[in-house]
Parts: structure tokens; sequence; C-alpha cells
């Protein structure tokens, strides 16, 4: 895969999980004592993308702290006071190059990207919201999107259902199916996980909308948003059962979106 840049959403203010969100912002709530933050930037990372744009707002000062004291907080150090050094005892680094932009408090989607326009040099890149995981495959993702040739590709999934899907004789009131959490009963969604031209920026106008709202809608209405379908696992992290439930996952060593070797 040529080395593209991954755009991160990580300024909103989580406000359906609350519980975490008052003292920390959404990418920095915890699965497995690693930020879910991280965990995205491990997805990237596993099909080579290891530079990072990320834009902050909410408690951004958070992110920033966290990867400015990264290898302190993951390795093992050695601290000389006498000459006042520090070194450290194995080499754990991440090779990943993290911009941390301020895109702003209230900013929406399309105005934080408007706001990182600089750091992307013309570039096609990807994008992604900073509260769910996938095991989705990046490779296959980009070499469908280069080949359906349009300005923009979202990945969308039937997501698992959250109830039983009944299938119901209107006529007899009676239920003639259930099916526990029927995938196939749902519609698709965007999960994120996207490619972007360049040429995105032209849709955006001043920034004063959400990216789904009116520059998705245009790029759709002139033909120029792919979807690309997921058929694994991805899961959101909107509310603390959410939260839950990848820590569950991840606890019981059978998260998808870890990567199998590690």
């Amino acid at each position: 895969m040529k080395k593209m840049k991954a755009v991160i959403l990580a300024g909103g203010k989580g406000t359906r999980i609350s519980e975490e969100s008052r003292s920390k912002p959404k990418p920095m709530v915890e699965i497995g004592r690693k930020p879910i933050l991280w965990h995205i930037m491990k997805i990237y990372e596993r099909y080579g993308i290891t530079e990072f744009i990320v834009c902050c707002g909410y408690k951004g000062h958070m992110i920033n702290e966290y990867f400015v004291n990264y290898n302190v907080r993951c390795n093992d150090m050695a601290v000389d006071l006498e000459r006042e050094s520090l070194s450290f005892c194995d080499n754990r680094a991440e090779s990943w190059r993290v911009t941390l932009v301020h895109t702003g408090l209230n900013t929406l989607t399309a105005g934080r990207l408007l706001k990182v326009r600089d750091f992307l040099q013309g570039e096609p890149f990807m994008l992604t919201y900073g509260d769910g995981v996938a095991d989705i495959d990046l490779n296959a993702l980009l070499a469908f999107h280069k080949e359906e040739g349009r300005i923009l590709t979202i990945s969308t999934t039937r997501p698992e259902g959250r109830f039983g899907a009944l299938k119901l004789n209107e006529n007899k009131n009676t239920v003639e199916g259930f099916k526990e959490k029927a995938r196939e009963d749902q519609s698709w969604v965007n999960i994120g996980f996207m490619v972007m031209e360049p040429e995105i920026f032209r849709y955006l106008g001043d920034g004063g909308s959400m990216l789904e709202a009116e520059p998705f809608e245009k790029l759709a209405k002139e033909g120029q948003m792919s979807a690309y379908r997921h058929h694994g696992f991805w899961s959101p992290m909107d509310n603390i059962h959410d939260r839950d439930y990848l820590e569950g996952l991840w606890s019981s060593k059978q998260a998808p979106w870890k990567e199998t070797t590690s």
C-alpha cells in the first residue's frame, strides 16, 4: 500500500458516554488499558499507515499529553538524578508520526477537516472517527476506491442487531419467525474508514456543517461517493454499554480488530 495519511476525528464531546467523557475526551476512553484512539491507530499501522493527523477539540490537551509522554508511559526507564538524564531500558516506541491539531471546541466535522487541509498537501488520504474499531481490510478498501474512481469512498456494514428481528404475519398478528440479532435484517450504515481525494474540499463550504449532511449529500447526488461493503466486525463506542462490550472482547482475547500476531 502506498503511504497515506490518516485523519482521525477526535474533537467531539462524547455526550452519550458522559460517564467517561466528563473527565476525558471520548477517544481517550480506554479498552484494555489503552485509549480507543490507540486501537484505531494500530488498525492503520497494520497496513503500513503510520502518519496520523488527529483533529482535537474537547479536552484536546489530554490527547496532547498522552503522546508527549507516550514513551515515558509505555517503557521501563532509568533516571540518573545526578546527571539529570533519562534513558529507556527497552524499545517499545511506536513508529508513528502524529500531528495534533486543535480544531476548536464546537467545530463541526466538515470544519475540523478544513482546518487540517494544509497538512494533507493535496494528496489522497484516509479519514475515520475516533470512536469505532473494525477488522477491516484497508488494502481491499483502497483498491476498491481506486477502481471506483470517485472522490469519496465510505466503508459500510450491516451492524449486528441489538434486538431480535421478528418476522410477522401482518394479517394474522402472529410471529412466523424469530432471528436473534439477525444481521441481514439491518440497514447499511457508515462506519468511517473512508478514503478521500483532495477534491473533497470543494464540497465542504465554510465548514459549518457535519460531513454527513450537505457535503456527503452533494457528493452522493453527483455520483461521487462509493460504498465499500465490510462484512466483518465493527463496533462503535457510543455509550458505556459499548465500552463494556469492547472491554469484554479484549479481556477475553476475542477482539477481532486486534492483530493476531501481537
